[in-house]
């Protein structure tokens, strides 16, 4: 088997924070017509929560997808950073930095289009189990476990 090229983890790190461009600029789409539509007051949007809490789902769903980018992303990041630094980029964190990326995109897909909860959770759920299991094996990699 050829060895894994170490700058190859940024394959999924690109996806991921293309992910969180696509997002923002969907989110920007949706709340600016919104805002100017409704012809909210500068008190409404700078009241916190407010245009959270008078957007209907399809302007603050991306708003929240966002912010999700924003959590379990930055420990991937990190970890993905520490694997090409330290050269142990291989097929399997390969294969579980891709797993992270592709549910990610599918976690925002389903978010800010159906909100089917459960398989929004379902979703999420496959993308931090494989970030969890690329920081314990770097753990115990790191321990000399």
């Amino acid at each position: 088997m050829d060895p894994v090229s170490q700058s190859a983890i940024f394959g999924p790190v690109f996806a991921t924070v293309f992910l969180t461009f696509a997002v923002w600029v969907l989110m920007f789409v949706r709340r600016v017509p919104f805002i100017t539509g409704q012809q909210l007051t500068q008190e409404q949007l700078a009241t916190p929560g407010e245009l959270a809490r008078l957007s209907p789902a399809s302007v603050s769903n991306p708003s929240d997808n966002f912010k999700n980018l924003f959590e379990v992303p930055v420990v991937f990041y990190v970890l993905a950073f520490y694997l090409f630094v330290t050269g142990q980029v291989d097929g399997v964190y390969l294969a579980a930095a891709w797993v992270f990326a592709g549910f990610r995109v599918l976690h925002s897909l389903v978010h800010c289009s159906i909100n089917i909860v459960m398989l929004r959770f379902y979703m999420y759920l496959a993308s931090a189990l494989a970030v969890w299991f690329i920081a314990g094996r770097a753990f115990l990699g790191f321990i000399g476990a």
